[in-house]
């Protein structure tokens, strides 16, 4: 998991160091910023700020996961004629996820299953961990169907696939301008996409 956190830290710098040489070649604008005076820190304070910050996520990652996990039992257990399935390969889930499924084949990760918690992930990275919950059933299941590369390529897509809805739309705000963020959430995709190529081609190769 550290590796993980370097890689991303890593994968960053590097994005930031292309960008300044291409999108963003010149003289930086000049920043400056106010700073208050600096204080140490009330207990009563800081324990007051966390607890707002914690209620404020825990109260917004519960709701996105809940809704997602309603709407991923619904779509997997119902048919696009709205009749109840008993195998959730003929779901509308599975309907859907297995147009996108096959992009994923050559990264390790080829099932509809996976590929619709990649969905979901744009609600929520949390969201990921709950649809694999519901779609899986255990844990061993999806270890089953994952081989430890198969995992480690599936961990890198996820660290650098779009973060969720609320980041896009941060990103529309600041930018003013569609075609700016549907430009990040396409380079973020291709990026997640060709890391998780290489660390399976290369993974498959060396084990």
């Amino acid at each position: 998991m550290i590796g993980l956190y370097l890689f991303g830290i890593l994968m960053g710098i590097g994005t930031a160091f292309v960008f300044r040489k291409t999108l963003f070649k010149g003289e930086p604008v000049p920043f400056v910023m106010e700073l208050p005076n600096y204080r140490m820190p009330g207990a009563k304070n800081v324990g007051h700020l966390l607890w707002d910050k914690a209620k404020d996520f825990l109260h917004r990652a519960f709701t996105v996961i809940f809704i997602a996990t309603i709407m991923i039992w619904f779509l997997q257990s119902f048919d696009l004629h709205l009749n109840m399935v008993t195998d959730s390969q003929n779901s509308i889930l599975a309907a859907v996820a297995g147009v996108i499924a096959p992009l994923f084949v050559p990264v390790g990760f080829g099932d509809w299953r996976i590929s619709t918690a990649l969905i979901t992930g744009f609600m929520a990275k949390e969201s990921v961990v709950s649809t694999l919950t519901v779609l899986f059933g255990t844990t061993t299941a999806l270890s089953g169907l994952l081989s430890p590369l198969d995992a480690m390529a599936l961990l890198v897509f996820c660290l650098l696939y779009t973060p969720c809805i609320a980041t896009i739309a941060t990103i529309k705000r600041e930018t003013q301008s569609w075609r700016w963020t549907l430009g990040m959430v396409m380079f973020q995709l291709v990026l997640a996409w060709s890391a998780a190529f290489l660390v399976f081609q290369i993974g498959s190769r060396l084990f």
